[in-house]
């Protein structure tokens, strides 16, 4: 008998999965009885051969972390999501699904795009401003962010809102949105407001529903993303939602003022495709886009219905107006030699490999992290490889919801959701190559302990111009307008 448990948010009565699978809320664990602990994420929408490296042991390597920001939900915000960005100032950005206002009809609060300024002087504490509140579809905005923001070079930032905007998709009886791709621009003068800009609402399900992640610009300055339902193709991956997910491409107009064009590139169906993809996209020099799907894929043994997740790569085109073409790289296979459910996209190196994570499986049933190696030749297939597999409930952390980010000697750094020893909120790690044969080694960076420092992280670090690393955790802080587990912070760790 399997018993499960599941943090979810009720919405006119009804008990609904809440939208960012990445916040944390969307992960379920099953607990067999009379036998070892197990774990399993299965939400609603519910191998190939493995080279598995030996497991490194843990190596302490602190690093000094500082709260930079607790946030103090409505009117600020809270549960910060996705990737942050820094720009030319040192100025800090990024988006909150919740906080800001709840006057918006949506399974969530508002959500908010901020800034946080640095100090004037060394030690002081950082400056935030909300630079937009969203509105919701009643306003025909947006509403409830569920990834991080990207900028252009003029300083323009640009994300996505799970639902809002001026689509017709419904969610228990009321009208919600499909969700939307946004701008927001600084002033022209100093001290003036920054202006949000709808790019593009997705009109039906048919054209994605429920954007999430983050957003990835290509040379010609064409966005791409992916949304967790919608795109046309696949009937049962959730009983709330439409179809199984899309990648898309959204172009810029031609002319200005013009709109902009939005294209599903693949549509998943589920079964033996992916289904749920995730955002953070990467893009290689050719233009093939890869990323992972929670769901899909391999759905029998323990994957069952729903799946264990995929990792794909999209073709463009080889004549114009032709369509992409999918290709599964892997199918995730949730067992002790294989990781299941990646909550996150990839990073790709400089010999075209590619590493990622996933929320549970691998040796310790609690996450890992893993390598696709690119096949050798144009008939070959890719290899994994887990680097490094998370146990429950120890000093390395687990459950894993973050991607990866690669410095420029090959190192990893990641987050943890969980784990970290006793009552922790999940670590900083980092994850260095070994120097000839050996297996990689992990060094725990921060395990965070909740008020006053962070609590859950799930989104990857960046590095300033120094070296150093900046952060969000969805909870924790000294924030008291949200749930005893606080409002989430932005933080710092120095070497």
């Amino acid at each position: 008998m399997w018993t499960p448990t599941a943090k979810r948010v009720y919405y006119l009565g009804k008990s609904v999965p809440f939208l960012p699978r990445h916040a944390g809320i969307h992960v379920w664990r099953w607990f067999p009885v009379m036998t070892h602990t197990k774990k399993a994420v299965l939400p609603s929408f519910l191998s190939l051969l493995v080279v598995i490296c030996a497991l490194s042991p843990h190596v302490s390597a602190s690093w000094k972390e500082r709260v930079l920001y607790s946030f103090q939900g409505v009117p600020d915000g809270s549960l910060p999501v996705g990737g942050i960005v820094f720009d030319s100032a040192g100025n800090l950005y990024g988006a909150t699904t919740e906080g800001g206002s709840s006057s918006c009809v949506s399974v969530a609060q508002c959500g908010t795009v901020y800034q946080l300024a640095p100090p004037a002087r060394q030690g002081g504490p950082w400056t935030e401003t909300v630079l937009y509140v969203f509105k919701g579809n009643a306003s025909q905005d947006g509403a409830s962010p569920a990834g991080g923001l990207v900028m252009d070079s003029a300083g323009n930032l640009y994300g996505t809102t799970a639902y809002g905007g001026t689509g017709n998709c419904v969610l228990l009886g009321t009208l919600m949105g499909c969700g939307t791709v946004f701008e927001i621009s600084p002033p022209k003068q100093k001290g003036g407001k920054w202006t949000e800009t709808v790019l593009y609402s997705f009109p039906t399900a048919k054209q994605g529903y429920l954007p999430n992640g983050d957003l990835v610009f290509d040379g010609a300055g064409n966005l791409y993303g992916a949304t967790q339902y919608g795109g046309g193709h696949g009937t049962t991956c959730n009983g709330f939602y439409q179809y199984c997910g899309a990648v898309f491409e959204l172009s810029p107009p031609k002319t200005k003022g013009g709109k902009w064009t939005e294209k599903v590139l693949h549509g998943f169906g589920s079964g033996t495709d992916g289904a749920a993809p995730n955002g953070g996209l990467v893009l290689d020099g050719k233009g093939n886009v890869y990323g992972t799907t929670f769901g899909g894929g391999n759905e029998s043994g323990q994957c069952g219905k729903g799946g264990c997740g995929t990792a794909f790569e999209l073709k463009p085109p080889t004549v114009k107006g032709g369509a992409w073409t999918e290709k599964i790289l892997h199918r995730f296979d949730r067992g002790s030699s294989d990781g299941g459910n990646p909550s996150a996209g990839l990073v790709l190196d400089s010999k075209h490999n590619l590493y990622g994570t996933t929320l549970n499986g691998g040796p310790g049933l609690y996450g890992t992290v893993f390598r696709l190696a690119s096949p050798s030749g144009k008939s070959g297939s890719w290899t994994e490889a887990i680097l490094y597999g998370f146990k429950d409930n120890d000093e390395h952390g687990a459950d894993p919801m973050s991607g990866l980010r690669l410095d420029s000697t090959g190192d990893l750094y990641g987050t943890t959701n969980g784990g970290g020893g006793g009552f922790s909120g999940g670590n900083a790690f980092k994850m260095s190559p070994p120097t000839r044969m050996g297996p990689w080694t992990l060094n725990v960076l921060h395990t965070f302990t909740g008020n006053p420092d962070g609590n859950s992280p799930a989104a990857a670090p960046i590095f300033d111009k120094l070296g150093n690393l900046y952060g969000t955790t969805q909870n924790g802080g000294i924030g008291t307008n949200c749930s005893f587990q606080g409002c989430g912070t932005v933080f710092e760790l120095k070497p």
